[in-house]
């Protein structure tokens, strides 16, 4: 079953607008998203729905297995140079074991250059886990691991095909559809940010702001839903 991106009744409403005006005519979200891991964080974040109505979600992907500086830069670099202007970018990086003034200086110097930063704390599985359960204490990646293949075998009704993580998985997307909450992981993921104040993000375990994207993503961001509709109020007096 295909599936598609919900937003609010008013961009629906303009939606149809739009395509009365003129059927052929279509509106682009353009994003970058850079990634530390060169499959991981590209696998999940391709899989995502791209298309709503008359509105589609260009992801343009990079994963080039950089340290967390580096991401950023890279980021920085591609939106200056590209010829076309994106609507948002997005710095994508884990904690792991990268110093941790090295990991505090690549958000601080996104947010200062206007990079969006979806950055984990320690491990991007996190984000994977909160889609089943809140965890609120500091885990190592192996840790992770064990808990996502526990949480999605409980899920599964076919107890006789015990399902195993491997980093790297093109179909991870869809088992955290089939067996998890996004929902829920949105939720967990604010719930854990609300415990952090400050810059020393390093300090923040476990913490993401994953959700962050992923909000933008499937039309649930309401900052990014405001763009769309001045850009769509634009788009239907040109057409």
């Amino acid at each position: 079953m295909a599936r598609t991106i919900k937003i609010d009744n008013a961009l629906q409403k303009r939606f149809s607008y739009t395509k009365k005006k003129r059927k052929s005519r279509e509106l682009r979200i353009y994003f970058l998203i850079v990634c530390e891991g060169e499959k991981t964080e590209p696998n999940y974040f391709k899989s995502f729905p791209t298309k709503i109505g008359s509105i589609i979600y260009d992801i343009e992907l990079e994963g080039k297995g950089y340290n967390t500086m580096k991401v950023v830069e890279k980021a920085i670099e591609l939106r200056d140079k590209s010829a076309q202007k994106y609507d948002r970018v997005w710095a994508v990086f884990d904690r792991d074991s990268f110093p941790a003034k090295d990991f505090n200086a690549a958000i601080s110097k996104a947010k200062y250059t206007g990079i969006s930063c979806a950055w984990s704390n320690e491990a991007f599985e996190l984000w994977y886990l909160l889609h089943f359960q809140y965890r609120n204490t500091a885990m190592n990646r192996n840790e992770y691991k064990k808990a996502i293949d526990e949480a999605v075998n409980e899920q599964k009704k076919d107890k006789k095909k015990t399902f195993e993580y491997f980093k790297n998985a093109t179909d991870i997307y869809t088992i955290l559809q089939q067996y998890g909450n996004q929902e829920q992981a949105i939720q967990n993921a604010k719930k854990l940010m609300q415990k952090f104040d400050g810059q020393q993000y390093a300090d923040y375990n476990p913490a993401t702001t994953v959700y962050m994207l992923v909000e933008e993503l499937i039309g649930k961001s309401s900052k990014l839903n405001e763009e769309i509709k001045e850009k769509l109020g634009t788009f239907s007096k040109n057409s």
